[in-house]
């Protein structure tokens, strides 16, 4: 098995190179041509924040190939050529609690500093606020471990009585245990008094992902405002609860309904004169409103009513650009302008088929929460049986698939902040846009994912217990997590 082993280190390589090239692609084509050739420290920040983010996802099948790369070894010593996983997550989880509470807070005020000011005065202010940061999470950190960073596990003392071995094995239900006498084993008939607690020190790595899981949590599980703009009325929808990140529904559903208000035909040249006057008009108005805030800002001026009128400034442009962005798709130009329309109506059906199979996968997602889950016993394995099968028709086919559901429920997260964008109590997040997205909105989104994939990785752990049994993540996320004293309550 020697060999499966060292190929099970080969894959992960290759995916780790795939991933870091996908998220340089898209970088590049998602960045706002005014940052094309500078701001390189957010850039490599993003690009390093999104590969975590995927490569932490992916390490839960890889966990499981782990596990099972190992299942005709004669002992654990024969299999030395498996990945240390326990240390490999410990690794990526610190990485990401750095990113999101200190390296991208850096890049985000470095980036959004005065441009008039030196880089040095940049930097020494991006730092006054990030020391800030890491001194107030450093204390609620470190006095929350030394007051209740301990592992509470309830542990239960059996015994039983010594009989004479065998010489022939019968067992049934009447008969469980060695001894013709005895209908049950002494373990089962302990009783309650048994019981006893077995606290000991939580190490301070794992302390660390159990905080940023809860933060997390809160991300994965919350209400958004979902907008849209069909011919140019804005319609904005209520507020919905979306389970799994940003909305397991709202990618599927995103991709179908922006099937349903894609262009129905071209429109005319004088009807696209028209749309355009009125689109230079209202660039015209930003234009003056963003000169006159600029002006303000220089005088010193930058109270609560500048700040407003700065976020609703950014809204209407980013509005505009979307009218744009339709009205070039509802009159394409050039030699290639046919081209063009076909791309665009093939590019419309994609997002439709990708939106019925996106459909399809959330509906088994919903069924098998339902299931497994919040059914108590749960009435099917479900999902983590089709795994298993499909382990057994080919040897990764199943962790592939897993590795599919897993991935899928980060995809709903990336979405729905690419997507809808996301307003919180004091920040606004803009949504991300193809080749006109600022590196402040980038940072904050790798952020809002890296946050989120904590808790869709301790997520999965759980729907997909029966199947990712004695694994690494089980080991953090299903026994010493859990069992975190006071955290404990939040988990269950």
């Amino acid at each position: 098995m020697g060999d499966f082993n060292l190929a099970l280190v080969i894959v992960a390589v290759v995916v780790c190179i795939i991933v870091l090239l996908f998220n340089v692609y898209l970088l590049v084509n998602y960045q706002h041509p005014d940052d094309k050739n500078q701001a390189y420290f957010p850039k490599f920040v993003v690009v390093f924040g999104l590969s975590i983010a995927a490569i932490s996802i992916l390490m839960l099948p890889a966990d499981v190939a782990n596990r099972q790369a190992c299942r005709h070894a004669i002992y654990n010593g024969a299999c030395n050529l498996t990945l240390p996983m326990k240390d490999l997550w410990i690794a990526v989880y610190i990485v990401d609690a750095v990113l999101v509470f200190f390296t991208i807070p850096f890049a985000m005020f470095y980036y959004e500093g005065d441009q008039d000011k030196s880089v040095a005065k940049r930097i020494k202010s991006a730092l006054l606020w990030v020391i800030t940061t890491a001194i107030v999470c450093g204390l609620v950190l470190g006095i929350l471990y030394g007051v209740i960073g301990k592992v509470d596990f309830t542990v239960r003392h059996l015994s039983s009585t010594t009989t004479t071995f065998p010489s022939t094995w019968d067992f049934s239900g009447s008969q469980p245990c060695i001894g013709s006498g005895s209908h049950q084993c002494s373990a089962y008939l302990a009783n309650a008094s048994s019981e006893k607690t077995w606290t000991m020190r939580a190490t301070f790595p794992e302390y660390v992902v159990a905080l940023a899981t809860i933060v997390g949590s809160v991300l994965f599980a919350c209400p958004f405002m979902i907008s849209s703009k069909i011919n140019g009325l804005k319609r904005v929808g209520a507020w919905v609860k979306i389970f799994g990140g940003v909305g397991i529904a709202c990618l599927p559903l995103g991709l179908i309904f922006s099937f349903i208000r894609r262009p129905k035909a071209v429109i005319t040249r004088s009807q696209y004169i028209k749309e355009a006057t009125e689109l230079g008009k209202k660039a015209r108005e930003l234009k003056k409103a963003a000169d006159a805030l600029h002006q303000e800002e220089r005088s010193g001026s930058k109270g609560r009513k500048w700040r407003k009128n700065v976020k609703s400034v950014e809204k209407e442009l980013l509005q505009l650009e979307e009218d744009v962005k339709l009205l070039e798709e509802m009159y394409p130009q050039g030699e290639k302008a046919e081209t063009s329309w076909a791309l665009t109506i093939l590019g419309y059906l994609a997002k439709l088929v990708l939106g019925i199979l996106g459909l399809i996968v959330s509906v088994a997602w919903v069924a098998h929460i339902i299931i497994y889950l919040l059914v108590d016993p749960p009435l099917s394995p479900f999902l983590n049986e089709v795994f298993i099968k499909l382990d057994d028709i080919w040897g990764l086919l199943g962790t592939v698939a897993f590795a599919f559901f897993c991935f899928y429920l980060l995809l709903a997260v990336i979405a729905g902040a690419m997507m809808l964008g996301l307003r919180l109590v004091f920040i606004t997040i803009h949504p991300m846009k193809w080749g006109a997205t600022l590196m402040n909105s980038f940072l904050f989104n790798v952020g809002l994912i890296l946050l989120c994939s904590i808790s869709v990785i301790q997520f999965c752990a759980t729907a997909f217990g029966y199947y990712a049994q004695a694994t690494a993540a089980q080991e953090i996320f299903g026994h010493t997590l859990q069992s975190l004293r006071g955290i404990k309550y939040l988990y269950k």
